[in-house]
């Protein structure tokens, strides 16, 4: 009887969604070290998650054949430039979301950093190689060397709202509901597995001349923009 009772009180405890919405707006939640760790984990893998369904989406459109292509380079749905840039937006526009405009504006400038910074290092590296390049999209406006543009910022700049205002209180929201370990564990276990895809597909494929992801989805009949 206790134990249903000590049950039930803690569950009356744990606030809802809104409330903890309610609560991050006014800057009353104050993280933990282990908070942000796992927060942060979350954040990479779903970033990069969602950017692969942005581009799985946008490229069908952008080839105008009417195929949907493969993208990125894991075997995971997952784009690693939308985790780079998604961590540092979180943490540069945490203590200003109470202005929306403000996180929209920071968090352009942010990506189109991370975009041009890591566009052009891959370009002069690997002599001339290109993961994206806007000189041959649509809607490129704002083009600066096929690294960065306009709409490509303005697109990470709503994203970053969605981001702030939707993904952020909702993994907060899912520590109140989980206990610490069980968060940690999630986080963990999520990260570490999109990590080891990356590993594999940057590093280990290359180093023993494994067949990579592309190769991979190639075999099963996927095509890659090239």
């Amino acid at each position: 009887m206790k134990k249903v009772e000590s049950k039930i009180k803690r569950s009356k405890k744990q606030a809802d969604l809104g409330t903890i919405w309610q609560r991050y707006m006014k800057e009353e939640v104050k993280l933990k070290r282990w908070q942000w760790m796992g927060m942060l984990m979350l954040i990479a893998v779903f970033a990069g998650f969602f950017g692969w369904v942005y581009e799985f989406i946008f490229y069908f459109f952008d080839a105008g054949t009417g195929e949907f292509y493969m993208q990125g380079g894991d075997f995971l749905p997952w784009i690693n430039i939308y985790a780079i840039g998604a961590v540092p937006i979180v943490l540069a526009c945490w203590k200003l979301r109470k202005y929306a405009w403000v996180v929209m504006l920071l968090s352009m400038v942010i990506a189109g950093v991370v975009e041009f910074v890591g566009g052009w290092l891959v370009y002069t590296i690997g002599n001339g190689t290109r993961y994206w390049d806007y000189n041959t999209e649509i809607l490129n406006f704002g083009n600066i060397g096929g690294f960065v543009c306009l709409r490509s910022v303005l697109v990470f700049g709503c994203s970053a709202l969605f981001l702030m205002y939707v993904v952020v209180p909702f993994f907060l929201w899912l520590m109140e509901r989980m206990s610490k370990r069980a968060f940690l564990t999630l986080a963990i276990s999520l990260f570490a597995l999109v990590m080891a895809d990356e590993m594999y597909n940057l590093m280990a494929s290359k180093f023993f001349d494994w067949p990579d992801a592309m190769d991979f989805y190639r075999n099963i009949g996927w095509k890659y923009l090239t």
